[in-house]
């Protein structure tokens, strides 16, 4: 049986984490025949490009906005809602609230964001938003863990679906002369970028000397609260460390194939990031089903990730720590062919179609239907 899903969230063009996600996802619970439409939340200065598949825009500036998105969401068979702090108007984005409570067909909420340790408001908020949704996801072990334990919640209701990944594997289509080391996404204060630089000024002893590509354009929230000022300083650093040679700042935006061949040629994924509480990173599930090393200090998704799997911990702001896991990858053949065969074993259940094979079955027991199963074409 065809199910038709309605999707609530940022969506292209604006360029965020939740937008990237939740266009995938749509896109791969389409080819497999199942037609959908976004309500796209935009807010005031983002891109107003009308984008084929959005059926409504919920500009986050209406009164009372949230009344018509839950409107066109209710035209389809369930509404697959991501949730992420602040993305939705309210104190907290506290209106999806109001938006699950109005629709009249079933709902499955994504939880992107799980705190350990909310403001009452939050947890209040994030408690009811379990309570009014049909099912919930979260995307790691952790963050299930997490919500169990530290809110009030129904334990029947919570499913963990791991984040979905691009097919970026394969052979680099161009050969290094030096070490590549990578980090990629949308960039601002808490990526950890400046522990990395300081890392990779430990390691000009090694012959030949890495490089370090920093890819991604300022986070549109960052850029238009500071303006370039955490890039400029990134730069003022490597120039201090002398290093600035062998760093390079891809600021344009990169399309899936751009970034696929700047990820094929990496040796060496680094996540610096500074959280503690991040239970949920694209770029690193992309990182590890590219089959590329991984460096990544110990935020949750990452322990439960990385732990006895293709990559290596360190602490957080440990410039030292991060070198020396960088030294042993560049410097250790066969630990990296341990770790990218530990990544194999975890490829197929992160690429995009397993992913959505996923949604369609629990989505399938929430509307009723009798769902034959559902190949869901690879992209």
């Amino acid at each position: 049986m065809t199910i038709r899903f309605g999707f609530l969230s940022t969506h292209p063009p604006t360029r965020c984490g939740l937008a990237t996600f939740n266009s995938a996802l749509a896109t791969h619970l389409g080819k497999a025949g199942m037609p959908g439409g976004v309500v796209r939340v935009a807010a005031h200065g983002d891109d107003p490009t009308a984008v084929p598949g959005v059926v409504h825009t919920w500009m986050t500036t209406t009164p009372a906005g949230w009344r018509d998105s839950a409107e066109a969401l209710n035209n389809f068979d369930i509404a697959v809602v991501q949730h992420e702090y602040g993305i939705y108007p309210g104190r907290d984005g506290g209106e999806v609230l109001s938006v699950l409570r109005r629709l009249t067909v079933p709902s499955l909420v994504v939880l992107h964001t799980v705190l350990t340790h909310p403001t009452p408001s939050q947890k209040s908020l994030l408690e009811q938003i379990v309570a009014a949704a049909d099912a919930v996801v979260t995307i790691t072990r952790a963050a299930r863990d997490r919500l169990l334990l530290g809110y009030a919640v129904d334990a029947t209701k919570v499913s963990v679906i791991p984040h979905g990944a691009s097919d970026y594997a394969g052979p680099p289509s161009r050969r290094n002369s030096q070490p590549h080391l990578l980090t990629w996404g949308l960039l601002g204060p808490g990526k950890g970028i400046e522990w990395a630089l300081r890392g990779l000024a430990l390691l000009q002893n090694l012959k030949p000397a890495p490089v370090y590509t920093v890819a991604g354009r300022t986070h549109p929230k960052v850029a238009e609260l500071h303006g370039e000022a955490y890039r400029a300083g990134l730069h003022r650093l490597g120039a201090a460390l002398g290093i600035a040679q062998n760093v390079r700042y891809e600021s344009a935006y990169l399309d899936e194939a751009a970034l696929g061949e700047i990820i094929r040629s990496a040796d060496v994924v680094v996540l610096p990031y500074d959280s503690i509480e991040q239970v949920t990173s694209g770029v690193l599930v992309e990182a590890v089903a590219a089959r590329i090393p991984v460096v990544a200090t110990a935020f949750p998704h990452a322990v439960e990730l990385l732990t006895d799997g293709p990559g290596l911990l360190v602490p957080h702001k440990n410039p030292a720590a991060l070198a020396t896991a960088i030294r042993r990858l560049l410097t250790k053949p066969d630990l990296v062919a341990t770790l990218r065969e530990r990544s194999g074993h975890a490829e197929p259940a992160l690429r995009w179609p397993a992913v959505a094979r996923r949604y369609h079955e629990l989505a399938a027991t929430l509307v009723g239907a009798d769902a034959h199963p559902v190949t869901v074409a690879s992209a």
